[in-house]
């Protein structure tokens, strides 16, 4: 099993939107990628706890069966307009998957 982590920064302002309004964007965004592909397991989107200095504004923590599933929620449609969206609100993205 793959364990799939991603985490955004995202920009003070963006798309007629504030970092704080972005970050709850994101977040049901995300929520909607929750099992679109076979072999799609543990999915849990967390945005930063008001008032902590973080580095980090949202994360994503989800599992996969192995890389063939995880190559299929990367390629889906979905995923793939999510990303455009991301790419216009993030400054900074860290992503890590490995074997648990």
């Amino acid at each position: 099993m793959l364990r799939y982590i991603v985490m955004w920064k995202l920009k003070k302002n963006a798309e007629g939107a504030s970092r704080a309004e972005n970050i709850v964007k994101l977040k049901t965004k995300l929520e909607t990628c929750r099992s679109i592909v076979k072999g799609q397991g543990h999915f849990e989107v967390g945005t930063a706890t008001p008032g902590h200095e973080c580095t980090y504004d949202v994360v994503l923590v989800s599992d996969f069966n192995d890389k063939a599933a995880l190559q299929d929620y990367l390629d889906h449609p979905k995923h793939l307009a999510l990303k455009e969206f991301i790419g216009t609100i993030r400054e900074d993205r860290q992503c890590m998957d490995y074997e648990v």
